[in-house]
């Protein structure tokens, strides 16, 4: 009698605990590569990928750029569909030039389309969380996640990593369900020296430590938590040379106020009603880039979108641009640096990863290189979410669901 009354008291406890509302710690590293896990040999990465699923690479949405496929990733739409179609553009309706770097931009829901998984998430009862993630502090369908952080790239990796375990330490009813979490140090690294460089390596390991302490904070807390991570793109290599960068104020006349355009580095977008001719001027100084007509634009870019431009000069890999020229005398021939947002489809050093473990994981599972707006479904269906009209397919990663 004893013995059964223990072994229905086992059966009731794994019931009451894999019955547990799901959570999702969704974890971005800016800028981290496809190769790097296996290139550094990262243990703690190597470890998480064979501890769950991982696909070969996490393919992004052009343009390559950090904004654009982070909220991607929280959208399940491309960027010419959500309206947060790069770094820097412009948007013709409003006559505002979106930047990166202006917080009234970056703070205005009118520049977010979709359902961000935090809203969703919301819309389903659910508390949701984010400690830094692209569109989260903005009051997107008139709401911010329930917890949220404006950025500060000061605060420090392990204060991130803490307010994370202690969202999930809230009693249930407040603890959110779906927590982003953000890191730029990979990315800011690679951009100054380089994606192979020794400092590269150095910081890589860096990363590896923070998700070996996220993972057993996490695994400490007996919740059925489940951990994604992922890159918004990888990095291409680039020697410092000034060769490799090209001016617009030496393509057009940037004082024509017939024309407006936003330098994103690697694409420069062109807003204007004389289209024919401005392309004829452009596509005669087509030297390491390429010129479309925005009804030229290839499909798989998903891109025709009035803030995309009327025209886009596209950089080849190895080619940046610059609004004007710089002093560049001290800097020539120093060392290597690292640049993205070149089209994912002919460029494999943009890709970036994808990495999941947890309970509604199955193990060992290792993926082709998928595109990033599959993120999104896959998220929703581990938290049960309805999921809305997007461009991403929850049959993508059904492969690695586990109810």
């Amino acid at each position: 009698m004893k013995t059964r009354i223990l072994l229905a008291f086992f059966l009731f406890t794994i019931t009451w605990s894999y019955g547990q509302t799901p959570y999702v710690v969704m974890v971005s590293f800016d800028g981290f590569r496809y190769d790097y896990a296996e290139r550094y040999n990262l243990p703690n990465f190597k470890k998480f990928i064979n501890e769950g699923a991982s696909a070969e690479a996490l393919i992004p949405s052009f343009p390559s750029k950090t904004f654009p496929n982070h909220y991607t990733l929280v959208t399940g739409q491309y960027p010419g569909n959500h309206g947060l179609v790069d770094n820097e553009f412009y948007d013709p309706a409003q006559k505002k030039l979106y930047k990166t770097k202006d917080r009234s931009m970056v703070e205005d829901p009118s520049f977010y389309g979709g359902i961000p998984l935090w809203q969703l998430a919301q819309q389903h009862g659910m508390k949701s969380a984010s400690f830094y993630w692209v569109g989260s502090e903005a009051k997107v369908l008139g709401v911010f996640p329930d917890y949220y952080r404006l950025y500060d790239v000061n605060v420090k990796n392990e204060e991130r990593v803490d307010q994370t375990i202690n969202w999930l330490k809230l009693p249930e009813a407040d603890r959110p369900h779906f927590i982003s979490l953000y890191f730029s140090f990979v990315d800011n690294e690679a951009h100054t020296t380089g994606p192979t460089s020794v400092q590269t390596q150095k910081i890589l390991h860096t990363a590896d430590s923070l998700l070996g302490m996220l993972t057993t904070k996490v695994q400490a807390l007996k919740l059925p938590v489940n951990i994604i991570v992922v890159s918004d793109h990888g990095l291409y290599e680039m020697k410092r040379q000034k060769k490799v960068f090209r001016y617009v104020d030496h393509l057009i006349n940037t004082k024509d106020t017939s024309v407006v355009f936003a330098n994103a580095g690697s694409q420069v977008h062109f807003y204007t009603k004389r289209v024919d001719s401005l392309y004829a001027v452009l596509k005669k100084e087509a030297k390491g880039f390429s010129v479309y007509k925005q009804r030229e634009f290839p499909e798989r870019w998903h891109y025709k979108n009035e803030r995309s431009g009327d025209i886009m000069i596209v950089a080849d890999p190895g080619t940046y641009f610059l609004a004007a020229p710089k002093n560049l005398s001290d800097w020539e021939g120093k060392g290597n640096f690292g640049e993205h947002g070149y089209d994912p489809a002919l460029t494999k050093e943009m890709y970036g990863i994808f990495y999941a473990m947890g309970p509604n994981i199955k193990k060992g599972v290792k993926l082709k290189p998928f595109e990033n707006i599959h993120v999104y479904p896959f998220v929703a269906n581990i938290l049960g979410l309805k999921i809305p009209q997007i461009d991403g397919d929850v049959s993508v990663l059904s492969s690695i669901y586990k109810k």
